[in-house]
Order: C-alpha cells, then structure tokens, then sequence
C-alpha cells in the first residue's frame, strides 16, 4: 500500500489535549502519509486530510474542541471535500451528541447519538480484540478481511440515525456500529494504530483516500 512519493498526504493530526497522539502519527508515518501533530487552523487548512483522535470523556473533549475553534476549522474542510477521520473518541465527536456525564453536542457530522454500551455481564468499558464485520463496501476497509479483530477501548458507542452510514460492525453484549463512512466524513471506534497491520492497513487507505492528485 506504498504511495507514489509525489501522491503522499499530509494529514493532520488534530491536537486538543485528549489523545494518543504520538502512536497515531507514528502509525500514519508507517501506513504511508506524512502526519502533522497541530491545532493551527493554517496548517490543518492546508492539510489533505484530517484525522481526529480522542481518549476521555466526550463533554470536555468537545469543549476543548470549541475552545480552540477546531469544530469550525473541521467544518469547512469537511465542505470543501478534505476527508476527516475520527479514531475511538473522535469516532463518537463526529456524532451530533453524547449522553456522557450529562450529555454533550458534538460536531454533528453525522446523524445520530452516542449512549453507553449495553453489555450486561461483561466488563465495561470494553477492552479488548473483537472481529468486525463488515456490511457495506468502503475505500477506507479495502483489503481488510471480513471478522478481523481490531482493538477497542470504550464504553459508549454511537446510536448512527442511518443505517447506510454504517460499513462495520462489532459485538460486546449488543452488535454496535463500530465503522461509519459518508465520504469525506469517516469514524472507526477500534484504534487503528493499536490493530497491527489490520489497523495499518486501514490507515493506508484513508492516506490514499485523502492522497492530492499529481500535477
């Protein structure tokens, strides 16, 4: 999944204070693009895709989002077609609102809610390998085996309003969708920088999602 070196993608890494940063740009490093840890609004304007990550609670996570205008930056490269793409937290911020610690609005690129994982008998939050299945085709799951497990670390998931946004699924306790695309938009709940090569392989592809076209 090697890109040509003129068609590499800088991608920006957005940066708010909650996540994993460092493993998620060293996976894009590896997956083929060329990462940039930021909040500038000029260097995300510039960028050629957008990846969103997160680890936390929603409510603080989408104030620290406002605080630093980063929803407003993501919502007009959004409309100018960049790609975005939001990792385990940043897969629920992408919805229109969480029922988290009171509840929150998120960033409402696609339509739906994000409520607690319903498992009873089973440990929450969900830690762990699980296969994912895979129910609708997508550039960003090309070449990915139908069942491979990706790693999850969560206890809400998001509640998609359409049924067509959904290209993955996963199960602990209830089936949630774990994978949404509506291109540009994307969101995966697993970390793909976590997932071995599965998770690599993932990466490739939005890179090459968001890779410019040679002049």
């Amino acid at each position: 999944m090697s890109l040509e070196p003129e068609a590499v993608p800088r991608i920006a890494v957005l940066d708010y204070g909650m996540g994993n940063l460092r493993s998620v740009e060293k996976a894009l490093q590896r997956a083929g693009a060329d990462p940039v840890i930021t909040y500038d609004s000029e260097l995300i304007h510039d960028a050629d895709g957008i990846v969103l990550p997160g680890v936390g609670a929603f409510p603080r996570a989408i104030s620290r989002i406002h605080d630093l205008g980063l929803d407003l930056v993501v919502s007009g490269r959004l409309q100018a077609g960049v790609p975005v793409l939001g990792i385990c937290l940043g897969h629920q911020l992408v919805f229109e609102s969480s029922a988290e610690l009171g509840g929150a609005i998120g960033l409402g690129l696609f339509e739906g809610t994000v409520t607690a994982l319903e498992a009873p008998g089973l440990k929450v939050p969900h830690i762990g390998w699980e296969p994912v299945r895979w129910t609708t085709e997508s550039a960003l799951t090309d070449g990915i085996a139908d069942g491979t497990p990706f790693y999850f670390v969560h206890g809400f998931v998001p509640r998609p309003a359409h049924a067509e946004d959904v290209i993955g699924v996963a199960e602990h306790g209830e089936k949630f969708a774990c994978a949404v695309a509506r291109h540009p938009a994307y969101g995966v709940q697993f970390h793909p920088e976590k997932s071995s090569a599965a998770g690599l392989r993932l990466l490739a592809n939005f890179a090459r999602i968001c890779a410019p076209v040679p002049a």
